[in-house]
């Protein structure tokens, strides 16, 4: 290792085109030299969601120039570069091939080292990168496609304690929004029109919520906000704004409810390890949600355990983060090769039971 490590990250697992450049000192402090996203928004916005087909070709459109407006904002050369680190997987297959083929292609070019990265573990590593929060950790990793409770114990070490069984939150939070008519991505519209709204008006059922372990399951709360929206619409004719702002307020209260619920179980489970520095972390595009995250801090505040939240920036997707979990890895002595495969399903506890299933290409979660 010379005096710096210097990693070139990379990321296309859904629909952001990210790169960033990282550097670490020997003082182990780790500087974001550049954070470049392309979103898909306007792309996608005409479907209600990610078209995986539609989200691929525009990865292979931006990915070089990503890559070239993140070299550019570091000041940075390739011949400066330590590594490319790239999100393999989990993710839409065409959008984790794009970026693998993406390294590759500098690899090829340069020479450098190839450090493939599991997308899971860039959420779930980024307090260390933002906080330097020491292991072991408690984790809530809570995003679009994905929601965990995980103990992280190392750069590749993760113990997960529960999940959802079907729907991530980020998933109930978009269907919402298509069936009211919301604008997508979903999470930030339900929130905008929760905020006007009565959360006790309309009664949502906590799915699981009395069960003792740390599973969740958010499916059946878009079917319940449905037939609630089909009555309402049947006896006046119509949605007011204010039914729609208490629909979404009601909706988001019971997912907070849940998520809060299943923290304290997860937090009882972490606290028998009696870890040194008891910390709480959140990281995926929902823990943007704030009133998510007020519930969790105040959880934190009740067992005098310290509550991490990374910028709003560095929860949703970004490379910063991959090229960080790259660090962690290439530290630790991981190299990958020219074989380095996409995976469209990688979980981050490779011996826990599948929480969701599994198929040919292995566990989903």
């Amino acid at each position: 290792m010379t005096e710096t490590l210097t990693v070139l990250g990379i990321e296309s697992s859904c629909d952001d085109t990210a790169a960033a450049v990282l550097r670490e000192t020997q003082d182990g402090r780790v500087e974001i030299l550049s954070s470049v996203v392309f979103g898909q928004t306007e792309l996608h916005s005409a479907f209600g969601g990610v078209v995986p087909e539609i989200a691929a070709r525009a990865h292979a459109e931006k990915l070089d120039h990503c890559v070239q407006d993140a070299m550019a904002a570091s000041s940075t050369t390739f011949a400066e570069l330590d590594a490319v680190a790239v999100t393999a997987g989990p993710g839409l297959i065409g959008g984790v091939i794009s970026g693998v083929m993406c390294a590759k292609g500098i690899v090829a070019a340069t020479g450098l080292p190839l450090i493939g990265v599991n997308h899971l573990a860039g959420h779930a590593l980024t307090p260390r990168l933002t906080d330097q929060v020491p292991y072991p950790y408690l984790m809530l990793l809570v995003s679009g496609g994905h929601c965990q409770f995980l103990i992280a114990r190392g750069p590749e070490d993760f113990t997960r304690l529960g999940g959802t069984i079907d729907d991530a939150p980020g998933e109930a939070f978009d269907k919402t929004a298509r069936l009211l008519g919301l604008p997508q991505p979903g999470g930030p519209a339900v929130q905008a029109e929760a905020e006007n709204g009565d959360p006790k008006r309309f009664r949502f059922p906590r799915p699981l919520k009395d069960r003792a372990d740390c599973n969740m399951s958010f499916s059946g709360l878009k079917t319940a906000l449905m037939r609630m929206r089909d009555q309402i619409v049947a006896e006046k004719g119509g949605l007011s704004h204010q039914d729609r702002a208490d629909l979404c307020a009601g909706f988001q209260d019971a997912i907070v409810d849940v998520v809060v619920a299943k923290t304290k179980r997860a937090l009882e489970l972490y606290m028998n390890e009696a870890p040194a520095y008891p910390t709480i972390a959140v990281a995926g595009g929902v823990a943007a949600n704030t009133a998510i995250r007020a519930g969790l801090q105040a959880l934190c505040a009740e067992f005098k355990t310290q509550f991490v939240a990374p910028p709003l920036s560095l929860c949703t997707d970004n490379a910063a983060m991959i090229a960080y979990a790259g660090m962690e890895r290439f530290k630790a002595g991981a190299r990958d090769d020219m074989s380095l495969s996409a995976r469209p399903r990688w979980p981050l506890d490779q011996t826990s039971p599948a929480l969701i299933g599994s198929g040919k290409k292995g566990a989903k979660a």
